[in-house]
Order: structure tokens, then C-alpha cells, then sequence
């Protein structure tokens, strides 16, 4: 209430005694009203009218208040300060005197609103140039915009975590024992999810078949093959489809089925089976797997072969070696060097080095 009263003296002071003009050089700086967000304009005084409107201004009254302007700071001070309302009446009774229209209107206004600045007037203020109603103004009672990102972070991984402990667990009554899809449901659709954020490939849907599930004769078959073109896969016998131009994936689910359902209608016409057409693969390129030869295989009846021809070199090396005959390789080697002996001359790196023409000497 102390603050509230303070804060309606000072605007009455204010608006009774205006401030006086200051001089700087030739400069002179014109104070009109003490309430307003415009920042003081300045002017230079080379003309010869400046004094006689610097003389007018001193001669002005000063206690000449603007009503509108008093009732526009009073709603101000009551709207931020919080004070009670009651009191501050009493005292513009007391100060002013004109205090009807002034309660009728401060008894609607909200108080207890502190963060709003003083100076946020209503909005056919005139003189206001920025709104910044909208904006927090930070008063050192608070942590930074990236510190209030790191918690938001914080509380997200904690959430995922809850799910986890809590919730998760009970997906298990909801799960249900696989089933492999019948002859009646040929068609195979993939999608894509990125866990709730948005993405331009996840409305896309890919349908998967091959026509030997369709119900259709060898001769169908080839045509639907012909028909599908590069989409078909020779190697695995399978035709693969996407679709991503509708919005959801319901949507281009729908289309896929249809344009198969076109496919099949269109195959099993029989005004015309494209047999003058032959099956196009070049779109596919075969890739040859090497294989490991079945010959090359470890059998019983190899590995039997291998120790038979083992034993029996065994056998002709113990012989020959009793008989004499064995010739010994490392012997040979070292005879012949004795025999012939090879006189080896090693240059000197460092002499030859020295000895080798140079190129300046050139």
C-alpha cells in the first residue's frame, strides 16, 4: 500500500511541476510532457524565433494538468503496483478531487499484476512506439532460455522412461500370436513411421506381391509380368509398387490396391496376351555367386583316397632310403658349394658413393 501511495504522489508531482528546459550549445532540448515513451528530441536554435519560443515556454503555467494524461498514469500505477484500491481513491480525493470517473473505471482494472511495465499503457496511447505487452521482462529471479531447453530436455527423457517402467509392460496382454497370411491375402504393404515427427516419406506406402499367389493361369502370369515391366523382379518372382503423392497413408494404401486390382482385370483379358512380346528384363542386372566346387567337397570316400595315396609315398621313401637311393637335397646343396667354391666381393657403399660421377662435374 506504502509503495502504491509513493508511486501516485510522485505522478502528481510530476505532472504539477513540469521540468525545465535545458540548454546545451546552440542546442536546445524541449520538454513538453514528463509521461511519454518518445525520446527527447533536440533542435537546433539558429533561428531567430527560438528565443521568443524558448521565452514562451519559461512563461507557461505550470499548473496546467491534462486531465486524460493524470487518469491514464493513475490507471498505470493501480494496474502494476498492486496496491489497494480504496486507499489510493482516498488520496486522489484528497489531492485532485475528481475522483468519479477515475474509481469507476480503477475498480475494473486487475491489480496484483507486477511483471507488466509502468510504462504499458492502453492501447490508444498515442505516443507508444513499441508493444512489448507480449514480452517478459527478465528480472535477474530466473535461469536463461538455454538452461530452461536442458530441463525441457531433461523432463522428455524422463517421460520416455516413465513409459517404459510403467506402460510398456502392459503391451503384452495386447500381444497376439503370429499368423501367416493366406492365399486370400496376396499383398503385402510396408510403411514408414518416424515416432511422431513429421516427415515428407511417411505418407509413403510400398506393396509387395508376386503373381504366381494371384489367381491367375502361367499365361496371365507372363502378361501381368509384361504389363509390370521394370517393377518386376525376375530373380525372386516378385513385383514391387510404391506410392507417396496422396497426403495420408490410408490414401495411397487405397490407391495401390486398386491399381492391382487394374493389373489383374487387365491381365486376364483375352483379346490380347502380348505373346509377340517377349519378357523384358534388362532393367535387372543377374549377379553370378561363385560356388565352391562339389568336387572339391571332403568326402568319406576322399578323405579314404588321401590317406591311401599318403601311405603309399610313405612307403616308397622308406624304401629307397634303405636301398640307398634317397636323394638328400640339403646334402646335394652343400657339396656343390664345397666343391665350387665362389669368391663374393662386397663393394664399400661410402667408396662407390664417392666414386660416382657427379652431375655438376658434367
Amino acid at each position: 500500500m506504502a509503495s502504491g501511495v509513493q508511486s501516485i504522489r510522485l505522478c502528481i508531482q510530476a505532472f504539477r511541476h513540469s521540468p525545465a528546459p535545458r540548454k546545451a550549445g546552440a542546442r536546445v532540448y524541449v520538454a513538453r510532457r514528463p509521461f511519454s515513451s518518445i525520446p527527447p528530441r533536440w533542435r537546433s536554435a539558429t533561428r531567430k524565433n527560438d528565443t521568443e519560443d524558448q521565452e514562451e515556454y519559461e512563461g507557461e503555467d505550470d499548473d496546467d494538468v491534462d486531465p486524460v494524461e493524470l487518469e491514464r498514469s493513475f490507471r498505470s500505477v493501480l494496474k502494476n503496483s498492486g496496491a489497494d484500491v480504496e486507499a489510493l481513491t482516498r488520496f486522489h480525493e484528497q489531492t485532485i478531487g475528481a475522483t468519479a470517473p477515475i474509481l469507476s473505471r480503477a475498480q475494473k482494472l486487475p491489480t496484483g499484476n507486477l511483471r507488466k511495465s509502468f510504462w504499458q499503457a492502453g492501447e490508444d496511447d498515442p505516443d507508444l512506439i513499441v508493444d512489448d505487452q507480449d514480452e517478459d521482462v527478465f528480472e535477474e529471479d530466473d535461469i536463461l532460455g538455454m538452461a530452461h531447453s536442458k530441463l525441457e530436455e531433461f523432463r522428455e527423457h524422463r517421460e520416455y522412461a516413465r513409459l517404459a517402467a510403467w506402460e510398456m509392460p502392459l503391451l503384452s496382454k495386447l500381444a497376439r500370436p503370429f499368423e501367416p497370411p493366406t492365399a486370400e491375402e496376396p499383398l503385402r504393404f510396408r510403411y514408414t513411421s518416424y515416432m511422431g515427427e513429421f516427415h515428407p516419406a511417411e505418407s509413403k506406402v510400398v506393396v509387395e506381391f508376386s503373381p504366381r499367389d494371384l489367381p491367375l493361369d502361367d499365361a496371365q502370369q507372363l502378361k501381368l509380368k509384361k504389363l509390370l515391366g521394370p517393377r518386376f523382379n525376375p530373380e525372386t518372382e516378385v513385383a514391387k509398387m510404391s506410392c507417396e503423392q496422396f497426403e495420408h497413408q490410408a490414401q495411397n494404401k487405397r490407391y495401390l490396391g486398386d491399381l492391382v486390382e487394374k493389373l489383374v482385370a487387365r491381365a486376364k483379358d483375352p483379346s490380347d496376351m502380348f505373346e509377340d512380346i517377349p519378357l523384358d528384363t534388362r532393367h535387372h542386372r543377374f549377379k553370378t555367386k561363385p560356388k565352391f566346387p562339389r568336387e572339391w567337397r571332403m568326402s568319406e570316400d576322399r578323405r579314404k583316397f588321401l590317406e591311401d595315396t599318403r601311405q603309399k609315398s610313405l612307403l616308397l621313401d622308406q624304401t629307397k632310403e634303405e636301398a640307398g637311393s634317397l636323394v638328400n637335397g640339403k646334402e646335394r646343396i652343400e657339396q656343390f658349394f664345397i666343391d665350387n667354391p665362389i669368391e663374393i666381393t662386397v663393394r664399400d657403399p661410402v667408396k662407390a658413393r664417392l666414386n660416382k660421377p657427379s652431375l655438376r662435374s658434367k
